[in-house]
């Protein structure tokens, strides 16, 4: 595999964070679907659209190189099934405000993990620029969900913080592994594996997968499977071949930034000044996270 450039990778991994926020967008005229139909046909929708690439520049006989990390892939498809999941699950469950301040927990786990299990030991800057964008991150979730008038629920909390600890798990495992082949024949069956994991999991929680048979829900589910998924989430994977866990896991707080300015240019919504202190908290705390240590 090509030598990358870690200017290369903070690029993945800011355009992919950026490319996040339309998944809460295209999520939301998803109605009462349950959370595992949805999660289950936006990661079949990924892995159609990068079969059709793999087809197209005729790199399917790449994939044999994924053959030898198929065990690890199918930890992988398990790890992101839930994560999908579980999030999916807690903003039905819960208030926005709690689930996005708990999911955006992530590169605190991924720190941990990391640090515990793989030995890779963050910079003080990096810690500093971590826990500024995690306040960034609080501040425009507070911004966002003060006046909706929900009410917390320990269940759907719950959720978000597991679907943070499974996305830690993820990201340190996935390093290993991103370093070791390319981007495209790798994600093409943790997709795969990811559909799978969703549909058997679908069974004991009662949560039959639907087919879409409606326009309106065919679109959203086909932009979510290729947007935030086949392009963001393929580039955020691939961005661990030059960063840390927690340094592609902080990328990810770039989220609602990528929402906002969806929002300005679709719907003409202003963000409050509330909203862009916390988005310069989280800008801050990133170049902090991404400032490499001599």
């Amino acid at each position: 595999m090509p030598e990358r450039t870690r200017t290369l990778a903070l690029t993945e991994g800011i355009v992919a964070g950026v490319l996040f926020g339309t998944a809460a967008i295209f999520t939301k005229f998803l109605g009462d679907i349950n959370a595992f139909s949805i999660a289950f046909w936006r990661v079949v929708t990924a892995a159609a659209a990068l079969s059709m690439i793999l087809l197209f520049f005729r790199r399917s006989s790449s994939l044999k190189a994924a053959q030898k990390n198929l065990k690890d892939l199918f930890v992988l498809g398990i790890f992101l099934g839930l994560h999908f999941i579980f999030f999916t699950s807690s903003i039905k469950d819960t208030t926005v405000l709690n689930a996005t301040v708990l999911v955006n927990t992530t590169p605190i786990f991924s720190m941990f993990v990391s640090s515990f299990l793989f030995k890779v030991k963050p910079s003080r800057l990096a810690v500093l620029g971590l826990t500024v964008s995690f306040v960034g991150a609080c501040i425009i979730a507070y911004a966002d969900a003060s006046l909706l008038g929900e009410s917390p629920n320990l269940k759907g909390d719950l959720e978000a913080v597991l679907a943070a600890v499974v996305e830690a798990f993820y990201l340190n495992l996935g390093r290993k592994i991103r370093g070791q082949t390319s981007i495209l024949p790798i994600m093409f069956p943790i997709y795969l594996l990811t559909a799978l994991v969703v549909g058997v999991l679908s069974i004991p929680a009662n949560n039959v997968l639907t087919v879409p048979n409606d326009i309106t829900i065919i679109i959203p589910i086909i932009c979510l499977g290729l947007v935030p998924t086949a392009i963001a989430h393929t580039l955020y994977f691939s961005s661990l071949s030059g960063l840390k866990s927690f340094e592609t896991a902080t990328m990810a707080l770039l989220e609602p930034i990528g929402a906002t300015i969806l929002g300005v240019v679709l719907f003409q919504e202003l963000p409050a000044p509330l909203f862009v202190f916390g988005a310069s908290l989280i800008l801050l705390g990133i170049i902090f996270v991404t400032k490499k240590q001599e």
